[in-house]
């Protein structure tokens, strides 16, 4: 069988940056298990297995374009320090990640930066810019479920209640 639109794939994998740093990685776990063609992982690396079959190890470098996309300024929010002082006991620092509401919903920010009582958001995806490079091991293939496709990302082992 091969990788086609509606199929859930379980692959290992192993993601690294420019400088070959580990990013990310199945190593020792349970392998993902994805629907191709429905966005569960981004499009460069749906582009890449498509017409894989199982046993086939793909390497592939993904420009930021189609990973998880080009940092954007846009995404870069100044904030007064002081509405951050409610979350308990906990001090905001330089570097943690804070939940923030945005008009899509609750989103993941990066505080990059505190001056005086002025806090800097990142909401940029931590690989956002980053080029990436996937090693990649497809394990098995099978049909998707119509439940599957109904809810979205594949059920059972590697699916979608690990994360």
């Amino acid at each position: 069988m091969t990788i086609t639109e509606n199929k859930v794939v379980l692959i290992h994998y192993t993601l690294k940056d420019n400088s070959g740093e580990t990013l990310d990685s199945s190593e020792g776990k349970e392998p993902l298990a994805y629907i191709q063609g429905i966005g569960n992982i981004i499009v460069g690396l749906e582009e890449a297995l498509l017409g894989k079959i199982v046993g086939d190890k793909v390497n592939t470098t993904i420009a930021p374009e189609k990973g998880y996309g080009v940092r954007n300024e846009e995404n870069i929010h100044k904030v007064p320090l002081a509405g951050f002082q409610a979350d308990g006991d906990e001090k905001l620092v330089e570097g943690m990640q804070v939940r923030v509401e945005t008009n899509e919903g609750i989103s993941i920010a990066d505080v990059s930066k505190i001056e005086g009582d002025e806090v800097t958001l990142d909401l940029n995806h931590p690989l956002a810019g980053e080029t990436l490079h996937f090693n990649v091991e497809i394990v098995d293939i099978r049909e998707a479920t119509k439940e599957e496709l109904e809810h979205g990302h594949a059920h059972g082992p590697g699916g979608h209640h690990h994360h």
